[in-house]
């Protein structure tokens, strides 16, 4: 049995089902285009149909994304709520598009797929039984494919970090990326990495306000579950220091999309 850090349990990942979380989601930043032309460069080659399978698929922002290039798309979340909002977003009510409210562990899968991609969400999922499971449905010359998106660093971020430290709700968490994961996937024999591509970097305009809302759709801050007296002391403080570098209220980020990508492999224990 693969023994996954405490941040990752359950309890943790269940705060995306939270209706705050899903109405913050919004706020959080999309990926770079090039990161869809990533993906789509590693169906190039492949038979058709295309068919992808978007584990964790929250509101949608890669399959409603993908639909639009390929034959079909199952799109797959443990979260009724955030299928439901993503159902009502650009692209969410496409014929090609199936929204299936499942844990991905038992949710009803059509292979094969053609690409698997999980966005930033793979270290929610139970290891030992969705690596093999993906195994299973993947075509053989299809990819899993694991993507981030990576803000760089700005010159808030060691005030912000320690404000965010006081106030998450999850103590067990420790810094981590999707490199993280696909490290501890191969070292466990769940996962061959094959390739990692990273976009250039975009500019990324949001106001203080949006971004602190999109705090909120992270692990460890849903309004839901904080003490609401916590919260606005949280976002009041997180507001005091950004200010101080964004006097217009608009903070100016740089952020990337990562992709890696590879085969999921099954158990040989």
């Amino acid at each position: 049995m693969t023994i996954k850090h405490k941040q990752f349990e359950a309890k943790h990942a269940s705060i995306f089902q939270d209706e705050s979380v899903v109405e913050a989601y919004q706020f959080r930043p999309n990926y770079p285009t090039e990161t869809f032309n990533i993906l789509m460069k590693l169906l190039e080659g492949l038979k058709k149909p295309w068919n992808v399978l978007d584990g964790g698929c929250g509101t949608g922002f890669v399959a409603r994304e993908m639909v639009q290039h390929v034959d079909s798309v199952d799109a797959i979340d443990i979260s009724e709520n955030m299928i439901e909002k993503g159902r009502t977003l650009p692209k969410g009510d496409s014929a090609k598009l199936n929204w299936i409210c499942s844990p991905i562990e038992t949710a009803p899968l059509s292979p094969s797929y053609s690409l698997i991609v999980t966005a930033a969400s793979l270290h929610w999922m139970d290891w030992d039984v969705v690596m093999p499971k993906f195994a299973d449905v993947l075509d053989d010359q299809g990819h899993l494919a694991i993507l981030e998106d990576v803000t760089l660093p700005a010159v808030w971020d060691s005030d912000t970090r320690s404000i965010l430290g006081q106030y998450s709700m999850n103590k067990d968490y420790r810094p981590y990326d999707m490199t993280t994961i696909a490290s501890e996937l191969q070292q466990q024999g769940l996962f061959q990495e094959t390739g990692m591509k990273e976009t250039e970097p975009v500019e990324f305009n949001q106001s203080i306000e949006d971004w602190i809302e999109s705090v909120h759709a992270r692990n460890g801050f849903s309004r839901d579950r904080m003490d609401p007296a916590d919260a606005a002391e949280c976002d009041r403080k997180l507001t005091q220091v950004i200010v101080r570098h964004c006097p217009d209220r608009m903070m100016t980020m740089k952020m990337k999309g990562r992709v890696i990508w590879g085969k999921p492999l099954r158990l040989k224990r």
